[in-house]
């Protein structure tokens, strides 16, 4: 097999011939890899052979950022404005978190949020990722279409949290307005994606926290599975094959039934530390696989090098020999992880024996 066969039929519960590597690095290990291997240039996926490849992201119609300023009030030079229209206020020591500027947070009407310029994407643009989805499998990688940001995330990037969670109490028209404009641009960023011929759509909203849900079932049955499902279903009519990847931080167990119900086929990271993988595996494992696995606020950082071995090889025997865990560490690895761990999770994969 192919590496992206490999993993394929690994996540379909097909069988596997060997357990796939996957991993992010932040800055500083990307640095940290290139000193242990001697190369200044390297790329870490390729050295470590990773079965997949994010294609990149779309192209908007007006790629035109100023259209966004007057939305925002003076912008210092250490914010960007990202193509959502989103401010990101970065500082030294911010790694790849930075302060949200939401420029639909002052918005007082329906009509207000309905003149947003929400970026438009269409297929003639975004010819190139059909091409790229082909190079990838030619070099037997699976391609995915990267869109983590998908309903709830994008929405209060953009209207704010604490507004949006207010809209949805108490200002129904206002979270209507804000909802059913990125629906409709996820919707199209995901369809190109499944006309180019991605093996996987990797969707995701963060909505758990570390020791519970972000919102009440109820308000998310309402403003946020519906829409999920209907992208799904759209996205599924023309590709039944595709295999569709949800991201969610945190705590989520009360939303995975919802999840499985709008029609996610992979549900990524399990995050160790709150929630137990054997746990969800026994209600959910007949339904659906699973991505992550590997704390990275636990064992990743501060455990030994057999700790983490060990914890590969216990989640790797609960799935069995059909496969169903395609297991990784469940966020990027940050600098106080240990480059021996890295080292120790490539191994106990490539160590472990199917069956």
């Amino acid at each position: 097999m192919t590496e992206r066969e490999n993993l394929l039929h690994l996540l379909r519960k097909e069988g596997y011939e060997k357990i796939p590597v996957e991993f992010s690095l932040c800055p500083s290990l990307v640095e940290r890899f290139r000193k242990e291997t001697g190369n200044p240039d390297g790329d870490y996926m390729e050295y470590f052979g990773m079965p997949w490849r994010h294609v990149g992201g779309l192209i908007p119609e007006d790629e035109e950022i100023s259209r966004f300023l007057p939305y925002h009030g003076e912008i210092n030079d250490h914010t960007t404005i990202d193509e959502w229209g989103v401010g990101h206020e970065s500082t030294p020591t911010s790694m790849h978190m930075t302060k949200m500027h939401h420029p639909l947070e002052n918005a007082e009407s329906v009509e207000e949020i309905q003149a947003y310029p929400i970026p438009i994407y269409k297929e003639k643009k975004n010819g190139w990722v059909k091409e790229k989805v082909t190079k990838l499998q030619k070099r037997g990688l699976a391609a995915v279409g990267n869109m983590q940001c998908t309903i709830w995330e994008t929405s209060w990037y953009i209207r704010g949290m604490e507004n949006l969670m207010m809209d949805m109490l108490c200002e129904e028209e206002m979270a209507n307005a804000v909802f059913d404009m990125v629906e409709k641009m996820s919707t199209d960023r995901a369809m190109i994606y499944a006309n180019a011929g991605v093996d996987i759509l990797f969707l995701g909203d963060d909505i758990g926290m570390q020791h519970s849900i972000m919102m009440s079932e109820e308000l998310y049955k309402k403003w946020i599975y519906p829409r999920l499902k209907r992208l799904i279903c759209k996205v599924k009519e023309v590709r039944p094959d595709l295999l569709v990847f949800y991201h969610s931080c945190g705590y989520v167990e009360p939303f995975i039934p919802y999840l499985i119900d709008a029609g996610i086929d992979v549900l990524n990271p399990i995050q160790a530390e709150c929630m137990k993988f054997e746990e969800i595996y026994k209600k959910y494992g007949d339904k659906i696989s699973f991505h992550g696995t590997i704390g990275t606020q636990t064992v990743m950082p501060f455990g030994t090098p057999q700790e983490v071995k060990e914890n590969v090889k216990g989640n790797l025997d609960i799935v069995g020999s059909k496969g169903g865990l395609f297991v990784a560490p469940t966020h990027l690895l940050e600098p106080e992880v240990p480059w021996e761990n890295i080292l120790a999770y490539v191994e106990a994969c490539r160590e472990y024996k199917n069956g």
